[in-house]
């Protein structure tokens, strides 16, 4: 199965400043990226590093005046996709070492005051179930509104309102497994039929000895999703951090199946 992208940045800077840029398809082995096609207006400074987990790169770049970013790539994805349900968790002592971090409580995620309603809500379900569970929980609970989360909310903010738009869902399904001993981690990725087109957010987790990407919101499927980056929660994974003033023009983002 092959994914198109299509993205498109056009941002004002009134000062220079350092903007970490991090739009790309990873190159990973669950999936290949067949063609590529990164253009960006003249810059001050360009410079690639690794991204979190050396999954995908960022740019660094020093801009002034406008920002324009034109980004195309076809992705065929070769991901395994393993049914969750009957997957073992993993006891936090067994991890593997590279896990561990994604145990505990970061910025928007306070995974550390759910364990109280985690162990009274879902404490009697084993396994993979378990992250299911956690997942069709939210899709029960929660309404996804446009505007209704800002970026200093925090996943417990969330879960008070129970509304937000991806990465406030992604937040909640990553506080709920950390509060478990199941790692999770945020993921930012392409993927047809999200509504309204943009970039995404859903939660990784580590089960059965591997990495499954879990949408609560129900709107992509492990199968079609194109990978950019990871990190512990969404200030890991923005598409773009400006250190100064920045000014969106326009963005669009577009993603078919072929």
């Amino acid at each position: 199965m092959s994914i198109e992208i299509e993205t498109r940045l056009d941002y004002w800077f009134e000062r220079p400043a350092d903007v970490l840029l991090q739009i790309e398809a990873a190159a990973i082995p669950e999936q290949m990226v067949e063609t590529s096609r990164l253009d960006i207006s003249p810059t001050e400074h360009f410079a690639r590093v690794p991204s979190q987990d050396m999954i995908g790169e960022r740019i660094w770049l020093r801009v002034e005046g406008r920002l324009l970013v034109d980004y195309r790539a076809r992705v065929t994805i070769a991901r395994a996709v393993t049914d969750c349900l009957s997957l073992p968790i993993i006891p936090p002592h067994q991890l593997p070492g590279e896990t561990v971090q994604y145990l505990m409580a970061s910025r928007y995620c306070p995974s550390d005051q759910f364990q109280p309603f985690v162990e009274a809500e879902f404490g009697g379900i084993d396994d993979g179930a378990k992250v299911i569970a956690m997942r069709d929980w939210i899709a029960g609970h929660f309404a996804y509104v446009p505007g209704a989360s800002d970026a200093e909310t925090t996943a417990l903010d969330t879960f008070v309102k129970r509304q937000g738009i991806c990465r406030d869902y992604a937040h909640v399904m990553i506080v709920l497994a950390r509060a478990a001993g199941i790692p999770a981690r945020i993921a930012s990725v392409y993927a047809p039929g999200v509504e309204p087109p943009d970039f995404h957010a859903v939660a990784e987790v580590f089960i059965g000895g591997a990495w499954h990407l879990v949408d609560a919101t129900g709107m992509a499927r492990e199968g079609d999703m194109v990978k950019i980056g990871i990190g512990r929660d969404a200030a890991d994974i923005a598409f773009l951090t400006a250190f100064g003033n920045a000014r969106m023009n326009a963005q669009s983002v577009q993603v078919r199946l072929r």
